[in-house]
């Protein structure tokens, strides 16, 4: 529950703490004596949106602090635990700081936060019902939140919403492999085409260059042949040198008479130039035949080095890519033969998520049934107390069509009513009058409200315009609800004020500084209070008819 507010510097608030009580606390005061502050102001510890009008005239800045006591079952532990928050046992405290210029900074148990995660514990903490708040419940789009808020079947909404994104997730898996599997085999032809090209000529990496060196050499070998085909035969041509040196070594021996150690040197010379000029055109010989290569053979090289180069400019790439390029057809082929199989297995899975979802879609549409039947036969019991004994109220689900079908479930809902007996049942707002609507929405509001897991509740004004034996219900029902909550009202009447356990007066004070007036909050004790319900009863002059029906309303 709600233990204390503690208000600094807002509006025509200066200084103000409350400490409030468990039960049914009643707030009351004359209009414009700054109720719509004090709420304006616990909003802001909840983490609502921060105005810098707020911060009082002449402050640099205004700060409020909501101080909880709470049990330790709430649920309130495990998120705090969640973002490694301290906390001492039992006990919660949110605070907000607002400056002048518009900065704000948020605070749980004295420790910096988010405003988002102040809103989201605020949110576990207090639930506000305004006196506007029926233009939220008149919308037919969130009637289906409000609803399932009610049967507290969130485990299973929860669940749906997270099979239905999961089974969108495989759809969109499942268009992208098809799509991707169609351009593919839009291409099977040409690819195949390729591949088989590639196959039958098998390049290899550094073959271009091989057989370049290859041609080459064979080029320049016939040539290289021809040149030396005349120079041996010059060499072994009668008039050669070979022919030559042997004529010349036998006249020189026939010239050496007796006396041959004359020319012996120059004959060992000879005979060694006749020796080397014979291993000469030995090598020559050689030479020649390593040379000699089929013409065939140089064709053939030079047709495959061809071949090669036309498939790398065909595929805009060098030849020595062309391994690599038919890998890649290779593995687009595997990858239709994979893709095939990825299609298949996502659609299975999409077969099997979908019926995931619809097995769910239609266990949350059982637990909508049954919520729908408990929600209407608890409002239609509230009308007959709000003097609606004929009207009736009822949830309409409207089953879609399964193409329909989203994260939220499979029905719309619309909360209907019908004012009169035989009266067809239509939009709250379309059928009600004002007297009428604001007493369907103060019933559905009390059943709501009887299901919440907030420890706090507040009631702003919500018997507004309602007056007599309906007001003495509108307390009857907030007394019952004070059994399982706190329950702040902030009330005009007299009625709701008298079933208080606790009343808190909000007022302007007298004593002005430097000319300003401040609002306070002071609580009553029963003088007082009798004193203010029958202010509320008589108005501005209270009189002892009024201290008497305040008395006796007490007393009831």
């Amino acid at each position: 529950m709600l233990n204390s507010l503690t208000i600094n510097n807002i509006v025509l608030i200066d200084r103000l703490h409350i400490e409030f009580e468990g039960g049914l606390c009643v707030l009351s005061g004359e209009t414009g004596a700054g109720k719509s502050i004090l709420m304006d102001s616990l909003g802001l510890a909840m983490g609502e949106r921060s105005e810098r009008d707020l911060v009082r005239h002449g402050a640099e800045q205004a700060s409020v602090s909501a101080s909880f006591c709470l049990p330790a079952r709430h649920g309130i532990w495990g998120l705090l635990d969640s973002q490694s928050l301290p906390y001492d046992a039992g006990q919660v405290i949110l605070r907000r700081t607002l400056t002048r210029d518009g900065r704000s900074r948020a605070y749980i148990n004295d420790q910096p936060v988010s405003a988002g995660l102040l809103r989201e514990v605020g949110g576990m903490l207090v639930e506000i019902h305004g006196q506007h708040d029926e233009r939220g419940l008149l919308n037919a789009k969130g009637h289906r939140k409000i609803l399932d808020d009610y049967g507290q079947y969130h485990d299973l909404t929860n669940r749906v919403r997270t099979d239905y994104d999961f089974l969108v997730s495989l759809q969109k898996q499942l268009a992208l492999a098809e799509e991707k599997l169609a351009l593919a085999k839009a291409d099977e032809d040409y690819i195949r085409h390729n591949l088989a090209e590639l196959d039958i000529l098998s390049p290899r990496e550094g073959e271009e260059t091989e057989l370049a060196d290859e041609r080459s050499r064979m080029m320049q070998g016939e040539q290289m042949s021809e040149g030396l085909n005349d120079i041996l035969k010059n060499l072994q041509d009668k008039n050669g040198v070979d022919a030559a040196l042997g004529s010349i070594i036998r006249r020189l021996s026939r010239m050496g008479g007796q006396d041959k150690a004359i020319l012996d040197p120059v004959l060992e010379t000879l005979d060694r130039a006749a020796n080397e000029t014979t291993d000469a055109i030995a090598l020559l010989e050689t030479t020649l035949r390593d040379l000699e290569f089929n013409p065939h053979e140089l064709e053939n090289t030079e047709e495959r080095l061809f071949a090669l180069r036309a498939a790398a400019r065909k595929h805009s790439c060098l030849v020595d890519d062309l391994p690599n390029i038919a890998q890649e057809f290779s593995e687009k082929l595997q990858a239709l033969e994979f893709g095939d199989e990825e299609v298949q297995r996502l659609t299975r899975e999409v077969i099997i998520a979908d019926g995931i979802f619809r097995d769910g879609v239609a266990q949350l549409s059982a637990a909508r049934r049954s919520a729908q039947n408990e929600l209407d036969a608890l409002v239609n019991g509230e009308l007959a107390p709000l003097k609606m004994e004929k009207a009736r109220f009822k949830t309409d689900l409207v089953p879609l069509d399964p193409s329909e079908w989203r994260g939220n479930g499979g029905e719309r809902v619309e909360f209907q009513i019908s004012t009169n007996p035989g009266a067809p049942f239509g939009g709250l707002i379309k059928v009600a009058s004002g007297g009428e609507l604001s007493r369907f929405i103060l019933a559905l509001k009390v059943v709501l409200a009887s299901r919440t897991t907030a420890p706090t509740l507040i009631f702003d004004e919500i018997d507004k315009g309602v007056g007599g034996a309906v007001a003495d219900a509108v307390g009857e029902r907030l007394k019952r609800l004070a059994e399982k909550a706190q329950i702040l009202v902030i009330t005009h009447s007299p009625q709701v004020a008298a079933q208080g356990a606790y009343h808190w007066l909000i007022e302007k004070n007298e004593i002005t500084k430097g000319g300003a007036v401040f609002t306070n909050v002071s609580a009553l004790d029963e003088t007082d209070r009798q004193e203010e319900i029958a202010r509320m009863l008589a108005g501005a002059k209270i009189t002892d008819e009024a201290r008497a029906a305040a008395a006796r309303l007490m007393q009831t």
